[in-house]
């Protein structure tokens, strides 16, 4: 099996800090999106909607989006438990998933996908034309900001966003400021919690994953 990534975007990151959790090796196969590489028909055959990663089973199977891809590699190796151990733990990695897409994730890319010229008629992941919407660019940029002063007083109650425990939860939020810095949403000295989470979470070797 082979997975299909543009190394240095935010979803594709997701997924290599989870192998490199999980201690898993794959082969991994560079579409250039910045050269249109995942709009042209030989990556569309796999991913119709030109998205990246995605992972091609050996039996031809493709499965898109980073946390199928991640749950997927879950299923077949559980330890150690990135999605958390406990039906408490579980539910509550999956709800700061979410929060951390919705809130995060998703206002930031709507502020890069709607003002970037690279982006110009691709104003969302699909092979289409969409016109951008700069008021979208806007308000994702403030939603950006508002959600690290949200993260940041959670942080304040636990080590990582969900306990004592490093979850995938940790992952996302790690992809999700080093994604947020391209529209320069960048924590400062009013989230000191968030700053001493970062410094953490950047010890691990996971976190190397952003040096290539």
């Amino acid at each position: 099996m082979k997975i299909y990534e543009f190394r240095r975007a935010p979803n594709p990151r997701r997924v290599q800090m989870f192998l490199v959790e999980k201690n898993i090796d794959i082969e991994y196969v560079q579409v250039n999106v910045r050269n249109g590489e995942n709009r042209e028909s030989e990556y569309l055959a796999i991913n119709p909607k030109s998205g990246v990663p995605a992972l091609q089973l050996d039996n031809g199977n493709v499965i898109s989006e980073s946390m199928a891809i991640c749950r997927y590699f879950d299923a077949i190796q559980p330890e150690p438990f990135i999605f958390g151990n406990s039906p408490e733990e579980r539910g509550l990695v999956e709800m700061w998933n979410r929060k951390i897409e919705i809130e995060g994730m998703n206002p930031v890319g709507e502020c890069l996908r709607n003002s970037s010229d690279a982006f110009k008629d691709k104003a969302v992941p699909d092979p289409r034309v969409t016109k951008q919407i700069p008021e979208l660019a806007e308000r994702g940029k403030m939603l950006g900001n508002r959600f690290l002063g949200d993260i940041d007083k959670k942080l304040s109650e636990s080590k990582y966003v969900t306990g004592e425990n490093f979850s995938m939860a940790d992952i996302n939020l790690y992809v999700f400021l080093d994604f947020a810095s391209w529209i320069k949403v960048i924590p400062n000295d009013e989230h000191q919690n968030l700053l001493k989470w970062k410094e953490l979470v950047s010890k691990r070797e996971s976190a190397k994953v952003f040096e290539s």
